[in-house]
């Protein structure tokens, strides 16, 4: 998904000899949506006599360049980077023409805008500036770096090219379908009320918008070279980590609300649990009488920015990977114009699989049918880069749809979750792979077969309603020593072709295991029909490496033992 736009540009000189404005509106190639829409407009500084040329080629570097930045690179960062290049690039040309006294000067302003998911990044520097019409208010986004007169170089305090150093202002908010902004020089806005300028935009298409704030302009006698940009937002793109994350810096949090309450169309129906962290409640959106469940931190954690990235990324990651089609994945709902920081879910009744387990057992078949579920919603999540870390009984569900989803993305890793969430050592050591206690960096850190560990363990014990190892605590090692007992021996109907499978998936040895949920899910939809081998005992040398060497140690001593006795007490001839 991508951004539906309708771009205006009109340009022209007004009473000056020459046109020192430049304007351009670059799309993002194909293969890089997420990187945005860059406009960008400069009003080259006459004074200096090479306006024109600092214009062009300030437009010219910053949109031709953005799209080839790292995609490491925050959009401000992009900007700043290629801003201050140009900059360096023009004192430095400046400098070298101070040398022949006839060499006019290259100095520009410059108002680059960015749109890029459900936001905009705004990079300025001078007097040109940026407008925001939205429901028939007009917002100034930028402020002129002037002196508020006309004397040396314009009255500018701030220009690409007049110094060595450039500092830029930054700034960025939410993009809504409707929204209209307007780039203009000042030879627009210094002769028109913004009032005026925001219903010439709103005029007829953007580029009969665009001539009709030009022509105004000189109308009203503008003196200087007239040139308006005008971008109207039909479609928005999909929504980026940065949005989700600029919502949650920017918005405040929740009351504490109380059942009944209303906000942003929501009817507040139950708090269904408050953990010290996080609030989860029930509710109903009015305008169709959907029920949802509403994720907000509690009030305690509302100036701790790691815990409102880790909410943000959660919420950005469920609308990556949730879909009406996927129905194993609990699907997230985007919050329209939210007055505070919060999170939506598709509510359904139900009960988690920790909750089932001490007052049911559930049939093999059941069993089966659920796991295959939870395998291709595991699969989904492996196909976009992301490892859940966290498969454990009470983040499985049963809704009363029959359907079985995984739950909880909070711990998990998207390749962009924040420092707090890559360096936390997530999940529930029971159900974690072996691996992860060890002293190896590489095998320490989780990945898709960690996640197939879990389910294993989770398999197991949805079964058998034991732990295959046991209750293990962290870095508790020795729980490992042993091969998991047969889910059949525990459980009479358990057939042998599953015992193969869930002993497979909980294999001590990482090599034994399956290598990918594709690969569980097969075996477990063929079944009977074509069973796996059954799993190799593992050695005590790879169950215990210090094994052998305890047992050659206690050889050794019963003999040493045994040779005293027969010096000391043994008769000699």
């Amino acid at each position: 998904m991508s951004f539906e736009l309708d771009v205006g540009h009109t340009c022209d000189r007004g009473p000056r000899e020459r046109l020192e404005d430049f304007a351009a509106v670059v799309l993002p190639p194909a293969h890089q949506d997420s990187r945005g829409v860059i406009a960008a407009l400069a009003d080259g500084v006459s004074a200096g006599g090479g306006g024109l040329e600092a214009a062009q080629t300030a437009v010219l570097a910053v949109t031709g360049d953005f799209h080839s930045a790292p995609d490491a690179w925050d959009t401000s960062v992009t900007l700043d980077r290629l801003i201050c290049a140009h900059n360096a690039w023009l004192t430095d040309h400046n400098r070298r023409r101070q040398v022949f006294k006839n060499e006019p000067l290259c100095m520009t302003t410059l108002t680059a805008l960015v749109l890029n998911g459900h936001g905009y990044t705004l990079g300025h520097v001078g007097d040109t500036r940026a407008y925001l019409i939205r429901g028939g208010d007009c917002v100034q986004l930028t402020q002129d770096h002037t002196m508020g007169g006309h004397e040396f170089q314009n009255g500018l305090t701030r220009a690409l090219g007049m110094e060595d150093a450039v500092r830029v202002d930054y700034s960025e908010g939410d993009v809504q379908i409707g929204d209209t902004f307007v780039l203009t020089t000042d030879g627009v806005h210094g002769v028109l009320r913004r009032k005026l300028m925001a219903e010439l935009a709103a005029q007829g298409s953007a580029q009969e918008a665009s001539a009709a704030l030009v022509d105004r302009a000189l109308t009203a006698g503008s003196k200087d070279n007239v040139t308006a940009l005008v971008i109207r937002v039909k479609g928005l793109a999909a929504a980026l980590l940065g949005d989700a994350e600029r919502r949650g810096r920017q918005l405040p949090l929740p009351i504490r609300w109380q059942v009944g309450d209303v906000v942003d169309g929501l009817e507040v129906l139950a708090l269904v649990f408050n953990n010290g962290v996080h609030r989860l409640y029930k509710v109903r959106r009015l305008a169709d009488g959907q029920e949802l469940a509403l994720k907000t931190l509690h009030e305690s954690r509302a100036s701790d920015p790691e815990e409102r990235a880790m909410l943000a990324h959660e919420a950005w990651l469920g609308t990556r990977v949730s879909g009406p089609s996927i129905r194993a994945l609990v699907q997230v709902h985007e919050p329209v114009n939210p007055s505070c920081f919060y999170t939506l879910f598709s509510w359904h009744e139900g009960h988690s699989l920790q909750q089932l387990l001490p007052s049911r057992q559930f049939k093999v078949a059941e069993v089966v049918e659920g796991a295959v579920a939870l395998c291709r919603a595991l699969g989904r999540l492996h196909q976009l880069g992301v490892i859940h870390r966290d498969i454990k009984p009470e983040n499985v569900h049963l809704g009363l749809d029959g359907q079985w989803r995984l739950l909880d993305l909070g711990v998990a890793l998207s390749g962009k979750e924040p420092e707090s969430v890559r360096s936390l050592h997530a999940g529930t050591p029971s159900y974690m792979n072996p691996e992860q206690w060890g002293d190896d960096e590489q095998t320490q850190a989780a990945n898709s077969q960690s996640d197939l560990f879990a389910l294993g363990v989770t398999l197991y014990e949805w079964l058998t309603g034991r732990l295959p190892y046991g209750q293990v605590e962290p870095y508790q090692i020795g729980r490992y020593r042993r091969d998991p007992v047969a889910p059949s021996r525990l459980r009479p109907d358990v057939p042998i072709w599953l015992d193969h499978i869930v002993l497979k998936a909980v294999a001590r040895d990482a090599k034994q295991r399956f290598e990918t949920a594709e690969e569980l899910l097969l075996a477990l939809e063929r079944g009977a029909s074509r069973p796996l081998a059954p799993a190799q005992a593992t050695p005590l040398m790879a169950r215990d490496p210090l094994a052998l060497w305890k047992f050659a140690l206690a050889v050794s001593l019963l003999f040493n033992a045994l040779l005293l006795y027969w010096l000391a007490f043994l008769p000699r001839q």
